[in-house]
């Protein structure tokens, strides 16, 4: 068992290294984090989703935001859309392919930033929910996997974690938002660093 539990570790810093070695990894999630401030500082918001556990990191990364993270600081805007009501009446009504872009047309306006969570890159509702952004002209963002599928090369910045398994390329997207969420924070509130 304990063979198992140190190749789990070594496999997770493994991707881990390989995306930081990529200096243009580096460079987007800087670029990225002055996006989202700039976004802030224009009155702009910040929407993203995704499935299951990258639901889940949606979330988490909104209410960062809407929150706090490190530092008491004033509520930014952010948007995970997660509400089950509203998930099951479009799943009801449009198709589960709906549940993110109905989101998008609800609340986007040009110049958000919109963020799509897919370790596959290919689930249909987040690819058809940042087409709907791009539509609203926001600005989009992708978090992948594995070779980024569908969704490689089709938004605004992408960050590709070329890894095999979802729980490690998921573990590798939430440190991505959390260090975003870090730098955003320094940009807009440097008296609280």
């Amino acid at each position: 068992m304990t063979d198992n539990i140190r190749s789990a570790f070594t496999k997770a810093s493994d991707a881990l290294t390989r995306f930081t070695d990529d200096p243009d990894n580096i460079a987007r999630v800087a670029a990225v984090s002055e996006l989202i401030a700039n976004t802030f500082r224009n009155k702009g918001k910040v929407i993203i989703f995704g499935n299951g556990g990258s639901m889940c990191d949606a979330m988490h990364f909104a209410e960062e935001f809407t929150g706090r993270f490190r530092k008491d600081r004033p509520a930014l805007p952010a948007i995970a859309i997660s509400d089950p009501s509203h998930l099951t009446c479009v799943g009801n009504d449009y198709g589960f392919d709906a549940v993110f872009s109905r989101g998008v047309e609800a609340f986007a306006l040009p110049n958000d930033v919109v963020i799509g969570i897919s370790t596959s890159g290919n689930s249909p509702n987040v690819i058809r929910a940042l087409e709907t952004a791009q539509d609203r002209k926001c600005f989009t963002v992708a978090l992948l996997g594995k070779d980024g599928g569908k969704l490689r090369d089709n938004c605004d910045y992408d960050f590709i974690i070329e890894a095999v398994t979802t729980d490690r390329i998921q573990e590798i997207h939430m440190m991505i938002l959390h260090i975003i969420i870090e730098n955003v924070e320094r940009l807009l509130f440097p008296e609280l660093y």
